[in-house]
């Protein structure tokens, strides 16, 4: 019984999100300075672009009408011959110019130029804008839900952490926490990385709920989409590249550099090839979270766009549904694709700390052949 009130709950709030989301197409906040409602296909393209694309505002929703906006504005920090640090409402969401300390700042498709007194962006031989851009440091809308994810971690593992002292079972919210830690640490740690696993398990549990919570909060209507930009989910690959070139042994670089047991004409053919490999692990792990995590919002937008450009009453309902089914298979992809994103670090970080026996015995007759 208490299942089935758990389960009725979660599905109450997936239709809240789909509803608050579809209601969103008929007020969305311009970009320019444009209309603010949604009712063509190109505005509704661009409105899943702007959804997409990072921003200097934290916008909940807008009023179609009145193009009135209700959020608030981030901080902008720049370095123009100086440090320059002004709110983004200065620019009234593309509308206006700023001017700080007798320079003109003019934020153009969510990034910042400086320009003339008329703001005028010239445009080069590649039709990108030419202006100089100053050096942005700002906090912008993926940055500040990067920071509250990342306090919000550390306040509710600190708690857990803080429990095991006192107590052997966690209470609270930590009954929750502690099945998912385990399961990190015994199901991906262990097997994965062996004896050195402790090592490890931390910043293996780090990146693991840092994903999938952000996942889940690009699922609400509240426009977030961190696993979705490149950058993000290159940092975070990153980071797994340095930690397994740092922890690599010997054995590693032997085995990417003179790999033994193979003769050295083919050692010097392979040893390019597993330089190349040591790239594109990284590689694999940035594309594969960026483009499963972008593709599910595109997909979730444009089925509720959809609603909006065929305005009738059966491709209203049947649009809706279809949305609430892949909402429910986002919210697996929100887990699989944080498991995965681990599950392969994991396992690189594990083949870099192995150690190799490369001198077998002669006799292997104790050795099954398969």
């Amino acid at each position: 019984m208490q299942k089935e009130n758990v389960a009725k709950f979660l599905l109450a709030c997936l239709l809240m999100f789909v509803s608050i989301s579809s209601q969103a197409f008929t007020a969305k906040e311009p970009q320019e300075g444009g209309d603010a409602k949604v009712n063509t296909e190109e505005e509704i393209k661009d409105y899943i672009d702007h959804h997409l694309a990072d921003s200097h505002y934290v916008n909940f929703f807008s009023d179609g009408e009145t193009g009135a906006h209700y959020g608030f504005s981030l901080p902008v920090i720049l370095w123009d011959d100086g440090l320059k640090v002004f709110s983004s409402g200065k620019f009234h969401h593309g509308e206006d110019l700023a001017v700080i300390d007798g320079q003109h700042y003019r934020l153009y498709h969510s990034k910042i130029y400086k320009t003339d007194a008329e703001g005028t962006i010239t445009y080069g031989e590649n039709g990108f804008p030419s202006n100089e851009r100053p050096l942005d440091f700002s906090i912008t809308k993926n940055v500040l839900y990067m920071l509250v994810v990342s306090i919000l971690m550390l306040l509710v593992f600190g708690g857990l952490a803080r429990q095991y002292k006192s107590r052997k079972i966690p209470k609270g919210s930590g009954r929750v926490l502690e099945p998912l830690v385990l399961y990190v640490r015994d199901e991906i740690a262990k097997p994965n990385i062996g004896k050195n696993y402790r090592k490890y398990t931390g910043f293996l549990l780090t990146v693991f709920f840092f994903i999938w919570i952000l996942n889940l909060l690009g699922m609400t209507p509240l426009g977030v989409n961190v696993t979705g930009n490149i950058a993000v989910t290159m940092a975070l690959a990153l980071i797994t590249f340095f930690i397994v070139q740092f922890s690599g042994n010997k054995d590693y670089w032997k085995h990417i550099f003179w790999m033994p047991g193979v003769p050295w004409p083919m050692k010097i053919i392979l040893a390019p090839i597993e330089v190349l490999g040591m790239f594109t692990k990284p590689f694999a792990l940035m594309i594969r979270l960026f483009a499963n995590m972008t593709a599910g919002h595109v997909i979730i937008m444009t089925l509720l766009g959809l609603i909006v450009v065929f305005q009738n009453w059966i491709a209203g309902p049947a649009f809706f549904g279809f949305t609430i089914f892949i909402s429910i298979i986002e919210l697996l992809v929100a887990f699989l694709q944080a498991y995965i994103f681990t599950l392969l670090s994991a396992l690189y970080i594990g083949m870099a700390v192995e150690e190799h026996d490369d001198h077998h015995p002669a006799d292997n007759e104790d050795i099954p052949v398969v």
